[in-house]
């Protein structure tokens, strides 16, 4: 009897570590890219962007937009590959939020509604310019080995600083809408429920994903992997707190560099093993880099950056707080999607967005062409001489502010 109790009080334990209690930020980097590199060998990619526009076409097409901006009618939500990896990252975040019974709708404070809009504007905008959000233009360009990814990130410091310079100015000097309403204590029912709805919507998952996996439709059959690796990244996300605003932010704001350190540690791992995959032809890296170097890349990557900072959140950290029950990021990802369509679609009219393939094989634009290490250096052993250069030196930086708060603006 005395056994079972410690084997029980053992389990719960064991039970808060993995499922209540948060995850390393560098956990979390490890198990995502186990994640994306499933999704690689797969022959995907992960993206986030193109989901979120297409809910942004579907707002469009139904109060009948679409005619004036020039959009074709848009597929399924559930059926169109980057779109169904969102939808299943909230699903997964809110699984994860549920088990931890961390899941409640917020409520902020008016004036945050406010900021969430004018943050999910700006990033809609931003990855328009872009070609992406943090993950499509900065994230998977990088661990692709391509400049772009790299000069999103830098541009994605600049709007960082400017966004909190920005923030700052607004708290010192407007006072409207800034009482938080009353927040209303969760039933001890609810919060009982919370974790058995979380496992069921993992069941559910699995359900979904065996079905599909089994369809004669190969279409989808092939989402099957999408809608697993979907799943989890939300839930590593939700349950590491991982996020790419927060990576780029935090030095400038606490000096605090834990998840910065972790996303650098996710790139270093992941490019030469990433490597490996586009030499083996198991994936073209060209797939995932945008024709936006360097003048869509630096400008989308500034206005995206400004952006997250007002919303809290980017695209994938917006999309798992969603599923996390935070009201003001609903209102960000609505407009990052609503004005990430309708920009996208005027600048498409203009020509600004319009890709063709010139003599090298590579997309190009008015913004910007594709670029890729590989065939830029004549091969992987320079570019893994730049690349990891490149990541050494911004982790020297983060660590020289942890001590210094020599780059902190506020």
């Amino acid at each position: 009897m005395k056994s079972s109790l410690l084997e029980s009080s053992g389990l719960k334990i064991d039970y808060k570590a993995a499922l209540v209690e948060p995850w390393s930020p560098y956990v979390g980097a490890i198990l995502l890219l186990i994640a994306v590199f499933t999704l690689m060998i797969s022959g995907e990619f992960w993206g986030v962007f193109g989901g979120i526009k297409l809910w942004g076409d579907w707002f469009n097409h139904l109060i009948g937009l679409d005619a004036v901006l020039g959009l074709h009618e848009p597929d399924s939500p559930l059926t169109h590959r980057i779109s169904l990896m969102n939808i299943t990252l909230i699903l997964g975040a809110m699984a994860a939020a549920m088990i931890s019974r961390q899941f409640r709708f917020r409520r902020p404070p008016a004036l945050e509604l406010v900021w969430g809009a004018l943050g999910g504007s700006l990033m809609g905008i931003g990855a328009v310019f872009a070609g992406g959000c943090t993950v499509g233009a900065f994230l998977v360009p990088a661990l692709h080995a391509s400049p772009a990814g790299f000069l999103m990130l830098f541009g994605l410091m600049i709007g960082a600083v400017i966004g909190l310079k920005l923030l700052m100015w607004t708290l010192e000097n407007i006072t409207w809408g800034m009482q938080a309403p009353a927040s209303k204590t969760q039933s001890t029912t609810a919060l009982a429920l919370y974790p058995w709805l979380g496992l069921a919507l993992i069941t559910a998952i699995l359900w979904w994903a065996t079905s599909w996996y089994g369809s004669e439709d190969s279409k989808l059959a092939s989402r099957a992997i999408i809608v697993i690796a979907g799943f989890a990244i939300g839930f590593i996300m939700h349950r590491s707190r991982f996020c790419v605003a927060r990576a780029v932010r935090e030095p400038f704001m606490t000096a605090e560099g834990d998840m910065t350190k972790a996303v650098i540690l996710a790139l270093a791992i992941g490019i030469p093993f990433a490597s490996l995959i586009f030499q083996a032809k198991l994936l073209d890296p060209y797939l995932a880099i945008a024709p936006r170097f360097w003048l869509g890349t630096l400008i989308g990557g500034v206005l995206f950056g400004i952006g997250m900072v007002f919303a809290g959140g980017c695209g994938t950290g917006s999309l798992w707080r969603v599923g996390e029950g935070h009201l003001k990021l609903w209102v960000a990802v609505f407009f990052f999607a609503w004005v990430g369509s309708t920009t996208g679609a005027l600048l498409n009219k203009v020509g600004w967005t319009a890709a063709e393939m010139n003599l090298d094989l590579i997309e190009q634009s008015p913004l910007g062409i594709q670029t890729f290490f590989p065939d830029l250096l004549n091969g992987w052993g320079w570019t893994y001489v730049v690349v990891e250069g490149l990541l050494l030196l911004w982790y020297l930086l983060v660590r020289y502010n942890e001590s210094s708060n020599r780059f902190t603006v506020v």
